[in-house]
């Protein structure tokens, strides 16, 4: 389990593709509801991206586009367009409203207007747990891929998919999403000259790699520096001192971190969970120790944060990122 795929793994999408195969000009998409994640890429045509409050980007074929939540955005034919919004919000941004498929069209799909027509492919994505907003930590409100990438072989599939109703289809299409997901934000921490997290370039680092793998494959294990060098095949000085330059803090800091994350889930999801069981899931064996720990990272006590958590989020609520 390396540290990527860990972060990822509460990122997915369900029932959330919005489709249009006649799309023509001129048309403005608003897409209001903030998920906090929204992938978008053209499989044919062109258009621009226009971010709440910041630069409008362009989206050309096979360009990805990435938005944070809870930035709001509008898909456009042309900066300045004069067409009118429609809004695309519970029917095909929200994913626990189950987003479906949608056709739009402002001039009668059988005439032949000249304009080139735009398929616009987006996925809406929840984000379930605070160890996959690390992830979200990481990125910036937009972030662009360009065509040419290894996400190319992605979209040829989706661009199949889409031409075609199948039974099973949203599930592949959800699929096909998430794979997407993955191949642009690898190419994204890869691109030159690029500031990707620690953690990511860490990744590659045979010693530190290992220590990470071994740390999100077994965060309640009794870990101490000396039995991860030991794992890893160095001394226990070469290993701290590798890991802190390339991580940015000690092993045993890190695995901290991580072991509240995961702590912070498992409070906020499963309340018939005692406190104890939590402390004894994510390596403590003595419940007061875990709710020392656990306030010094998070800022507040177990019961405390599992009482905000659970408690019934005010309707109308915009998806965040914090």
């Amino acid at each position: 389990m390396d540290a990527f795929s860990d972060l990822i793994r509460g990122v997915r999408a369900h029932g959330s593709l919005f489709g249009s195969t006649t799309l023509t000009p001129p048309w403005a998409l608003s897409f209001v509801d903030g998920a906090p994640l929204t992938l978008c890429t053209a499989l044919t045509g062109s258009g621009w991206i226009v971010p709440d409050g910041r630069p409008p980007e362009p989206l050309r074929s096979g360009d990805t586009i990435i938005v944070r939540g809870p930035t709001a955005f509008t898909f456009v034919n042309e900066v300045g367009t004069a067409a009118e919004p429609i809004e695309c919000g519970e029917d095909c941004a929200t994913p626990e409203q189950g987003g479906t498929r949608h056709r739009l069209g402002w001039n009668d799909p059988g005439e032949d207007t000249g304009a080139e027509s735009t398929t616009l492919i987006v996925g809406a994505y929840p984000v379930r747990g605070e160890l996959s907003r690390r992830l979200l930590d990481a990125l910036p409100v937009v972030l662009r891929v360009d065509a040419g990438g290894t996400a190319d072989p992605v979209l040829e599939h989706l661009a199949a998919e889409v031409a075609v109703d199948a039974p099973g289809q949203q599930v592949v299409l959800d699929r096909l999403l998430d794979w997407m997901l993955v191949c642009t934000l690898r190419e994204w921490f890869d691109r030159p000259g690029g500031e990707p997290p620690a953690w990511w370039a860490a990744q590659r680092d045979p010693v530190v790699g290992d220590a990470l793998r071994l740390l999100h494959a077994e965060p309640a294990a009794p870990w101490t520096v000396g039995a991860l060098a030991d794992r890893t095949g160095v001394s226990r000085s070469t290993l701290a001192k590798r890991f802190a330059d390339l991580v940015g803090e000690p092993p045993l800091t890190y695995l901290t971190r991580l072991r509240m994350t995961l702590a912070a889930d498992l409070l906020a999801e499963k309340e018939a969970v005692t406190i104890a069981d939590v402390a004894r899931t994510v390596g403590y064996s003595d419940p007061f120790g875990f709710s020392a720990a656990f306030k010094r990272i998070r800022g507040t006590n177990p019961s405390e944060f599992r009482r905000a958590a659970t408690s019934p989020a005010p309707e109308h609520r915009v998806a965040s990122n914090a």
